[in-house]
């Protein structure tokens, strides 16, 4: 046998094959003109004025029909009745969003890949601005970019090893050079920022109609102004001003940046959270604070993000506050004390596999949310970061928004996505890296 005579064969096979593909296909299908093997119904449209062919065949096979152009069969909708019944009365199951291979062909299927460093800061600082300043900024702003900018660097460098020696030898830290002088510039930067705030706040502040954080405080200092004990000051205005922004904003957009990375390397969990998203939510209204009680996969997986990345290794020091017998030891008054929240969030016996990204680890065997008493990622006891609720609000409503709304994809293969931390001193922060977001 030739060759020739075995590829045609081969290609007649092949014919036949798509003819009886199509055909098996057409029966579920709306009515429509019979399609050719491979190039479909492309012969019996004009390419220069599809409407008018659209029209001429809704005349033939009504206002619901299918046509093949190519391979792939697509349901023409045509006319108002048919075109509302979809997409306004079945919109939930037409909110799909189709292919143009053109487009997919110039972005190779993924849209513009992006860092989502400077998008996750905004929203969650815009939050924190709100609150203390009762306005927000728009992401061009250059005095939002200016703090923008200042808290970014600030958790970055309290995040690499030099700042443990500073914090371990304070005594030599204004003999040596180093970052830890970036630092001080920042927080610098961060105070004139904060008076210049509270100054216009006194200019304008009616005392009976307190706008934010800053007119609140400002009323209680006026009320204390005799009071020689009072903690009600113009310094701990600003340093307070400078927690809520630090506590407030960085943990937060790295916990979400750290998020994004974890689901860009898990789509079979993303897939799950947004399946979830859909039956809880939908697509025609914002999330809310009360779909997450409706929703323990997703709940599952927000801890076990925030157990993962373990985003505060150590937390914030503390120290004792008089001398005291712990577990027979003797610990003097005003010793300083850290507490690895590593230690319990890892621990093998509550989390079995702990460096696993598991959601089951919060999961019964049902598939209902499964507390427990080990997840500290806020710390614990009188010294439990105060931002826990809002912060907690923040990642549900950022991230199920973001998943109601997009898919994620990764412009490199999922094999060379490493979610390991780059720094993991003060703050595990994550390594950077690209995600393309596609409308759904």
């Amino acid at each position: 046998m030739t060759l020739g005579v075995l590829l045609g064969i081969v290609l007649s096979c092949l014919f036949l094959l798509s003819l009886w593909r199509q055909n098996s296909e057409r029966r579920k299908l709306p009515p429509g003109p019979t399609p050719l093997p491979i190039i479909g119904n492309i012969l019996q449209v004009d390419l220069k004025d599809i409407s008018k062919s659209l029209k001429n065949l809704s005349k033939v096979y009504g206002p619901v029909f299918t046509l093949y152009l190519g391979r792939k069969p697509a349901v023409v909708l045509y006319g108002y009745e048919a075109v509302k019944e979809a997409l306004i009365d079945n919109g939930e199951e037409f909110a799909g969003r189709g292919s143009i291979p053109v487009f997919d062909k110039i972005n190779k299927g993924l849209g513009a890949p992006c860092d989502p460093t400077f998008i996750l800061g905004c929203a969650p600082c815009n939050v924190i601005c709100s609150i203390v300043f009762q306005n927000r900024f728009d992401y061009k702003d250059k005095d939002f970019l200016n703090l923008m900018n200042n808290l970014n660097k600030n958790v970055e460098i309290l995040s690499t090893p030099w700042i443990q020696i500073c914090n371990n030898f304070p005594a030599i830290i204004d003999y040596l050079p180093g970052r830890h002088r970036e630092l001080l510039e920042n927080f610098t930067f961060l105070k004139h920022y904060f008076l210049a705030k509270m100054i216009k706040h006194q200019e304008s502040l009616d005392i009976n109609n307190p706008r934010d954080f800053i007119d609140c405080f400002l009323i209680k200092m006026e009320q204390e102004k005799n009071n020689p004990k009072t903690e009600f000051t113009c310094e701990n205005l600003i340093f307070s001003a400078g927690d809520l922004f630090a506590a407030g904003t960085e943990t937060t957009s790295t916990t979400l940046r750290y998020s994004l990375l974890l689901l860009l390397k898990h789509p079979e969990v993303t897939a799950k959270v947004q399946k979830e998203i859909d039956h809880v939510i939908g697509r025609h209204r914002s999330p809310s604070m009360q779909d997450r009680s409706h929703m323990p996969y997703t709940d599952a997986v927000l801890h076990e993000i925030q157990r993962y990345i373990d985003l505060l290794p150590t937390s914030l020091p503390h120290a004792v506050t008089c001398d005291i017998k712990f577990r027979n030891y003797l610990i003097p008054k005003g010793t300083t004390i850290i507490a690895s929240l590593s230690s319990v969030l890892h621990d093998n016996k509550e989390f079995p596999n702990p460096e696993r990204f598991d959601p089951g680890h919060f999961l019964d065997e049902n598939g209902k949310f499964k507390k427990s008493d080990y997840f500290f990622p806020f710390s614990t006891g009188k010294r439990i970061c105060v931002g826990e609720g809002l912060a907690r609000m923040e990642l549900f409503l950022f991230l199920t928004t973001i998943l109601q709304n997009f898919n994620l994809k990764s412009p490199v293969d999922l094999e060379d996505l490493d979610t390991s931390p780059v720094n993991n001193g003060f703050v595990s922060v994550p390594p950077e890296f690209q995600i393309c977001f596609t409308p759904i």
